[in-house]
């Protein structure tokens, strides 16, 4: 996945883009896709923690084989209600994603054995990270229309 492919999405993304599932608006979207990459290149630590066995099938699944993420998955300690926005709107948003996507390719091509913690599935290695990222951008863009 390149960051002009996500560029050339994102362009479609409208403020009014209506969500084909969940409470997401696109702005919402937009900045939980920077949270999770953030995560990923370490610039939001998680503590280390062990995966149940719901989770640890489940990244089984999603990490290894074909499996797409379901509709209606939950994030971990997820309430229900939007998260409060961090940014003044979806463009600032979008240009903050590019930003977080820029951080994460170049410390995986620096340090390609890296490892950080998933919220979800703990210990992620940097080929479990891409392969998580290609399916979590690809359940949103499709959540607002913009994967195909």
């Amino acid at each position: 996945m390149t960051s002009s492919l996500i560029d050339f999405r994102l362009k479609k993304l409208k403020e009014d883009t209506a969500p084909k599932f969940g409470i997401m608006t696109p702005q919402h979207m937009v900045e939980h896709l920077t949270i999770t990459l953030k995560i990923s290149s370490g610039r939001i630590k998680l503590p280390e923690f062990t995966v149940g066995e719901g989770d640890a099938k489940l990244k089984q699944d999603l990490l290894y084989t074909e499996l797409e993420f379901p509709k209606g998955v939950k994030y971990p300690k997820d309430t229900g209600k939007l998260m409060e926005l961090r940014f003044p709107d979806l463009e600032t948003a979008k240009q903050k994603l590019n930003e977080a996507l820029a951080e994460y390719q170049q410390i995986s091509a620096e340090t390609p054995d890296f490892k950080t913690v998933h919220p979800r599935f703990s210990t992620l290695t940097k080929s479990e990270w891409d392969t998580f990222h290609q399916k979590h951008f690809k359940h949103h863009f499709s959540q607002f229309g913009i994967w195909e």
